[in-house]
């Protein structure tokens, strides 16, 4: 069983209003729900949306929503909040549509001490608002932070920095970079995306200039896939892999019946010899390892070439590592 709780609240009573969290929150609902495949992910995600004076979204019935999230035993409860996060020297805040001044908020702490009290197996906390880096760390002490086995935090911002709205409802820039990652844009070649993959794919996209760093903390054993995306290579491909290079270090020769294209001089060079259907299929394949970076020619410019004049292809230094998850029946 996987539990999502996704929270995105625009309006407040006191508050400068946002224009971007509710969008960013169904945003994120929508590409949670379904793997790519469209089999179910996190199944019917609980969501909490503020657009106005008539929907607005409790500082009780977030705490509510929150401890409900984390009181039994999934094998995934993930929270999601985008809105106005508070921080002053006792620690963060999130900020409900009622906050009146930031600190009357949904103490970061309380939220994180219902996820350490989970039986959850892994929990998950995601949060696109400013000064959310803060999560996590001890209140009063510093950068010292305290994650329990199993839980991941990933926020917009550090605990000095504002989290960047896209303006005019846009999607915000942290949201629209998590929404891309969980999209496929962070998935490795079986298609499976990895808070790590989702927090690497933020940070480089960023860049170091952005004045909107990402925050990761995590204190897991190995990272939980969050979403199956459309693998690059099929797996029925990946997995000849160990077949078509016994060891890390084999070359795969080549030749010109490898190759089903040739022009018609070639076609009538007596020395060439004619495409061969079966090679023709395993050259398919070699070349969609080249396409994901698994495989390359060995002294020439294209999988054409090395075949046309009998040259070999070896595994990429990540051909190598996948290579040996086949061999070893991990994947």
């Amino acid at each position: 069983m996987r539990k999502a709780l996704i929270v995105g609240i625009d309006y407040y009573t006191d508050f400068t209003p946002l224009s971007g969290c509710v969008r960013d929150a169904n945003s994120v609902a929508d590409i949670l729900a379904r793997h790519a495949d469209g089999s179910v992910n996190f199944a019917t995600p609980k969501v909490l949306l503020a657009t106005g004076p008539h929907s607005i979204v409790k500082r009780s019935d977030l705490r509510d929503a929150i401890r409900e999230l984390f009181s039994d035993d999934p094998e995934i409860a993930l929270l999601y909040f985008a809105g106005h996060g508070f921080v002053d020297e006792t620690g963060g805040f999130l900020c409900a549509s009622d906050c009146q001044n930031g600190d009357d908020g949904l103490a970061l702490s309380d939220a994180m001490t219902f996820a350490r009290c989970s039986k959850a197996t892994n929990k998950i906390i995601i949060l696109d608002s400013c000064h959310s880096g803060i999560a996590g760390n001890r209140p009063g002490g510093g950068a010292v932070a305290e994650i329990v086995q199993g839980m991941t935090l990933l926020t917009a911002s550090t605990a000095e920095q504002y989290a960047h709205e896209g303006g005019n409802g846009a999607p915000g820039v942290f949201t629209n970079l998590l929404v891309d990652a969980l999209g496929g844009a962070a998935a490795n070649l079986v298609g499976d995306v990895t808070p790590g993959s989702v927090y690497a794919h933020i940070d480089q996209s960023l860049g170091p200039w952005g004045g909107q760093r990402p925050v990761f903390k995590t204190n897991v054993k190995s990272f939980v896939s969050l979403r199956r995306a459309m693998p690059p290579i099929a797996l029925t491909e990946l997995l000849q892999l160990a077949t078509l290079f016994p060891e890390p270090s084999f070359k795969f020769q080549l030749e010109p019946s490898y190759e089903p294209e040739r022009s018609q001089e070639q076609r009538n060079d007596p020395n060439i010899p004619p495409p061969d259907l079966q090679k023709n299929a395993v050259f398919k394949v070699l070349q969609n390892y080249v396409r994901v970076n698994l495989v390359r020619p060995v002294g020439a410019l294209h999988m054409w070439h090395a075949a046309m004049e009998r040259k070999s292809c070896e595994l990429t230094v990540l051909g190598e590592h996948y290579r040996k998850l086949v061999a070893e029946k991990l994947i």
